[in-house]
């Protein structure tokens, strides 16, 4: 399972860093950040999801009310949103 963040999405409301230890706040930018990440392209980050956080990374991205992440399952199918 993969996750992708979108960082220009992001409007900073911190719920993901509430629901998964991956995201934490950068109050400079305003914005999340998914730690240990690569940037895939401009502002999109990406990263595999460890098997014991799958349903951490899965309520954060549910609980953003943005959908700036998105749940991949390890088919390239897209789960979440």
């Amino acid at each position: 399972m993969k996750v992708e963040f979108d960082e220009d999405t992001c409007i900073g409301m911190f719920q993901c860093v509430a629901e998964w230890d991956a995201f934490e706040e950068d109050k400079s930018k305003g914005k999340a950040v998914l730690r240990d990440s690569e940037e895939v392209e401009d502002g999109v980050f990406v990263r595999e999801v460890p098997e014991d956080a799958e349903l951490d990374a899965k309520f954060a991205a549910r609980t953003c009310p943005v959908d700036a992440i998105r749940i991949y399952d390890d088919d390239g199918e897209q789960l979440i949103p």
